[in-house]
Formats: structure tokens, sequence, C-alpha cells
């Protein structure tokens, strides 16, 4: 008890350490100034008559929103001796797997400055990137355009990178669950198996009401989608992140969908100054939680030399190719670029970024792979083996799907159902799921393949697929 009250201490002083930096803090500070010129504030009950004009006015609901969206991607409490490094990634050699990857990224990327001859650094601080952003923006700048970069690697070069991924102190896997495991992730974490996801998954259970089920043609509207929509404009009219994304859960009506995952990502829609993504390095803040680290370049003859090191991109993320597949979907929802961006920045820094990086977390890429692999051998073990025994794992197949969250894969208003759930329950797990569903729908016809030529044909177009029933039958109706 003593431990997690600790932990919340640690957790609350972090978060409002955070939020001092931020313009919701200095908005609440001249609220609470002014609000000491109203009648009702009195002196002798000071605090308390600022809380109520803070709950009548709606301030209350905006730092309870703020304080949800930190909480949404905070680390897990670690221990107090822990060093600062398992904040990032608590196992030792997922850390050297990372960092031995973005070494190889950062050759490919210099071997690319050299051939263009571009340098990556040139002669100035760190400390002045902020200042010189400014006039990029203002002015134009001599330095690199990543408009003339090739992407740097393919998702097909990182799978080979997670293939060789081992843990040093298992030999092929000590333990019993993992010997039998015959894919091609061969490290021991632990994944979910069908009953924790549908316990995690209950709100997709067969007897809950979905969009992209019951707003079928079929179906009355009165039976679900009208009072659906109309909970989803309370929902917006009381501008409360936690229940939006309680609500989400079931699928968001598409005239609610910018606005509702506007509120989950906690995105104002106060104008801001719009940086291109590469340029924006208010990005490298998700390092602190992301296994990856933000590649440096140092000016030539002051290697080692911190002062003389910068960020290349500013945002300390390399892109590879399919990269805007992310950005790609939020255009068919917001036509303010100012708006959009934001979105897709936060998008980013709470999900994206662990699909092309290597770390245990549960949304990370490997995980997801694995927990891929385990769904399909476990359940469709004939499929399975099958496809293994003619060349054709199905990681092969499937990890281009889960690397992009399938953008570009799905139609549009599908893949918008699909990512609702991925905020709705704060997690990318259902990406493997609905890889793993993909398959067993198509399982007659991959029985049939002979080899992986075959099979990825039959698994070329997705676009015509349903993903809300291919997830309640593969969690719900055929799996036990």
């Amino acid at each position: 008890m003593l431990q997690e009250e600790s932990d919340l201490a640690l957790i609350i002083a972090q978060i409002v350490q955070k939020l001092k930096g931020s313009n919701l803090y200095a908005q609440l500070e001249r609220q609470a100034w002014a609000s000491l010129q109203r009648p009702e504030i009195k002196l002798e009950s000071l605090k308390e008559d600022i809380k109520e004009f803070f709950k009548i006015s709606g301030w209350e609901k905006k730092l309870q929103n703020a304080v949800y969206s930190e909480l949404s991607v905070f680390p897990l409490p670690s221990h107090p001796a822990a060093p600062p490094e398992h904040l990032k990634e608590p196992l030792v050699y997922m850390r050297k797997a990372q960092g031995s990857w973005e070494k190889r990224i950062l050759k490919s990327l210099n071997s690319m400055c050299t051939e263009l001859s571009i340098p990556l650094a040139r002669k100035r601080p760190v400390g002045e990137q902020k200042e010189l952003l400014n006039k990029w923006n203002e002015m134009g700048t001599d330095e690199p355009d990543l408009s003339l970069f090739r992407p740097v690697y393919a998702p097909k070069d990182f799978l080979e990178v997670l293939i060789n991924l081992r843990n040093p102190n298992y030999e092929n896997g000590d333990s019993h669950s993992f010997r039998t495991h015959l894919g091609l992730i061969q490290v021991p974490l632990k994944v979910k198996d069908i009953p924790e996801l549908k316990e995690f998954f209950v709100e997709l259970g067969l007897t809950a009401g979905q969009l992209g089920v019951d707003d079928s043609t079929q179906v009355p509207p009165e039976l679900f989608e009208n009072e659906h929509v109309r909970i989803g404009q309370k929902v917006l009219s009381e501008q409360d992140s936690a229940a939006a994304q309680q609500y989400i859960r079931q699928g968001s009506p598409t005239a609610l969908r910018a606005e509702l995952w506007a509120l989950i990502l906690n995105i104002s829609s106060q104008p801001e100054v719009l940086l291109c993504f590469s340029r924006d390095t208010s990005v490298l803040g998700h390092f602190a939680y992301s296994s990856a680290s933000p590649p440096k370049s140092y000016i030539r003859g002051k290697l080692g030399l911190e002062e003389y090191a910068v960020f290349y991109p500013p945002n300390g993320v390399i892109p590879f190719h399919g990269f805007s597949m992310y950005v790609a979907p939020l255009c068919f929802l917001y036509h303010e670029p100012s708006k959009l961006y934001q979105i897709f920045r936060e998008m980013y820094v709470r999900f994206f970024f662990r699909l092309h990086s290597i770390s245990s977390h549960p949304s990370g890429i490997v995980s997801l792979c694995l927990l891929f692999e385990t769904l399909l051998q476990t359940y469709l073990p004939q499929l399975f083996y099958h496809l293994r025994e003619i060349g054709a794992q199905p990681l092969r197949i499937s990890f281009k799907w889960m690397v992009r969250a399938f953008s570009g894969y799905l139609a549009t208003d599908q893949l918008l159902l699909l990512w609702d759930r991925i905020l709705g329950y704060n997690s990318l797990e259902i990406l493997a799921v609905l890889a793993a569903a993909v398959f067993a729908f198509r399982a007659v016809n991959l029985m049939e393949v002979t080899s992986l030529a075959a099979a990825e044909a039959v698994l070329a177009d997705l676009s015509t697929l349903k993903v809300m029933p291919l997830l309640q039958i593969f969690l719900f109706a055929t799996v036990t």
C-alpha cells in the first residue's frame, strides 16, 4: 500500500511539473488572477471559491483532460533505484538491439548525405536549434531538406532485425510455452491469449452494439445508431476526454469522429504555429518514454562534444518507406491544416512510434508480431503449419499491415473504424488481432496455396474487408 501511495505521489509530482511548462498552466494562472475581481470570490474562502469558479467556467474539465492525456502516455512506475534508461526500456537486450538498429539507420543516412553532398550538421550548438527552426519557417534555409531524402529503410529491413532478436538469458526460449513457438519472433514476451483479449476488448462482444456492424442498411437505425449518435453528442458537449475514449470503443459516428478524436487526444481548437513534422522539436519529448533515441550528428572536428551536437532530423524521427500513410487517413477528417497536423503529431507520439522501434511494450511491434504468431499458431494450427512448411511464414505477409497500422490496405471507412478502437482502448494490440482474423477469414484459400507468392496473392487485396465483423467473429464467435 505504501509503495502504491509513493508511486502515485511520484506520478502526480511529475505530471504537475510537466503541466507547469504548458500553455494550459499559463491560462489557468491568468484565469485565477482574473477571478479575484469577481464579487463571489471571498478572501476568507479564496481557495474553495477559485476551485468552484474553475468548475463552473469549464477550466476544471480542461485540466482533467490534460492530466488524462498525460496519464495515457506516462510510463509505468519503476523501482526508485532503477537507472533512467529503464524508463525507456527495462530489458537490456531490447535496448542493445534498438541501439544497433539506430546505428545501422544512421550509417545509411550518412551514406545518403555523402551521396547527395549534404552535411547533417553545421557549426551550431544545440541550444540554438529552436531559434534556427523559427528562422527556417520565416525565411527559408540552406539546411538539408528532407524532401530530398529517399526513405532510409523499408519495413522488410526492420522485420529482418526483429527476426534475429534474442534474449541471451534464454536458449531458444527455456520456458515450456515458448519452446513450442514456431514463428519468426523468438523472444519470450508475455502476450495476451484469447480469454485475456476477450476480457480486454469486452465492448467488442457480440451482444454490444457496434458501428461497423449495427449501422448496416439491414439494421434499423433506431435500434442502435440513433441512440449512439445522441450519446456521442452528449459526450462532446461535456468535453470529457475519458468519457470520449470509453464511448469510441463502440465506434464513432462519421459526423462526430473528428471532434471525438481531438477530444481524446486533448487537441484544442486554438491556433498554433504549424511546423513541418520533421522540424518540430516538440516531437523529441516522446523519446523520454520510447526505447528509441534521436540520432545525433556532430560538426566536423567536434565529434563527442555535446555542445556541437545536433539532432537530425530536428524531431529525431527518421522516415521509412510508407511513413506518410500514418497521416493520409487524417486528411479525410480534418480540413484545417493546423488541426490535422496536431492530431497527426499526437497520434504519432502516443501510438505510431511504437511500430518502428524495438521494445518490450505490449503495444510495441515486437509484441504485436509475437501476439499475431501466437494467435495463429494456437487457434489456427493447421493453417500456420501449412504456411510454414511451404516457406510462407504468415508474419512475412502481415508485418507490413501492422507496421502501417493497416493504412493503405483497408478501405478508408474501415480503417477509421479500426483506429477508433486504437484510441478507445489506448492500445495497438488490436492490429495483431485483426491480422490474425484476416488469415482466419481467408483460411480456406490459404490452405490450397503452395508458395509464398501464392499466399501473398490471396491476401493482396484487403480493401473489401469489413473490420468489425472480422474482429467480433475471431474473438467471440469461432475461437474457444
